[in-house]
């Protein structure tokens, strides 16, 4: 048979658990905000993408002959923009979501 425990220890449990969540909703002053973490993520993209530019046209200009290296790095460049785009199409869905939830 289930013993039933005395509501003392689960009044502890419950504030063991409200100080659990409190602790990890505490957000750090040094951590990056959400905000920096899409900027910079952003600018890697970008920085991929012009990286990708300059090696694609390097190879067209003779200057680069590893092929392989040039298809390698056009499909991270393409990887990381579609990724980019889904991550953005999340956000959009989610803030559609918030707007169209009832009061």
């Amino acid at each position: 048979m289930i013993e039933v425990k005395s509501v003392g220890s689960s009044s502890s449990l419950h504030q063991k658990v409200l100080e659990r969540t409190s602790q990890s909703l505490n957000t750090d002053d040094n951590a990056p905000s959400f905000v920096s973490r899409v900027g910079d993520a952003i600018k890697d993209v970008a920085e991929s993408q012009n990286i990708s530019g300059d090696i694609t046209k390097a190879y067209e200009l003779g200057e680069e002959t590893d092929l392989a290296k040039v298809m390698v790095t056009q499909q991270v460049s393409s990887l990381g923009f579609q990724m980019t785009l889904n991550i953005r199409n999340k956000v959009l869905s989610a803030y559609k979501d918030i707007m169209n939830m009832p009061v």
